[in-house]
């Protein structure tokens, strides 16, 4: 059975940082490209950031271009979202996903398993 957990959520004010993990059981995640979603309260699930298998491909959402960074240590079957110089509007539920190959994707239907979620409070 495939488990990702996230962790690293928190309250944060505006202009600071946090880094989130997600934590792979039952599948090797290094077969497989990840990414990071969230969700605002009545908002629908929007694409943060992907990562290939290996790390070499990442993408990201534009509004979080040049503040958060994903990368990925196999080793550890772990993956990584650092959110730098986070606004308000960065709050949200933050999910990792992994993807159904190699590659990476902003496409929700393009993951099979998902995270239980993590909550991430900007404060103004």
């Amino acid at each position: 059975q495939v488990q990702l957990v996230e962790s690293g959520g928190g309250l944060v004010q505006a202009g600071g940082s946090l880094r989130l993990s997600c934590a792979a059981s039952g599948r090797t995640l290094s077969r497989y490209g990840m990414g990071w979603f969230r969700q605002a309260h009545g908002k629908e699930r929007e694409f943060v950031a992907a990562i290939s298998w290996n790390g070499g491909r990442t993408g990201y959402a534009d509004s979080v271009k040049g503040r958060f960074t994903i990368s990925r240590d196999n080793a550890k079957n772990t993956m990584y979202l650092q959110m730098n110089s986070l606004k308000p509007e960065d709050t949200a539920v933050y999910y990792c996903a992994s993807h159904t190959s190699w590659d990476k994707s902003p496409r929700l239907s393009d993951y099979d398993y998902w995270g239980q979620g993590t909550q991430v409070t900007v404060s103004s």
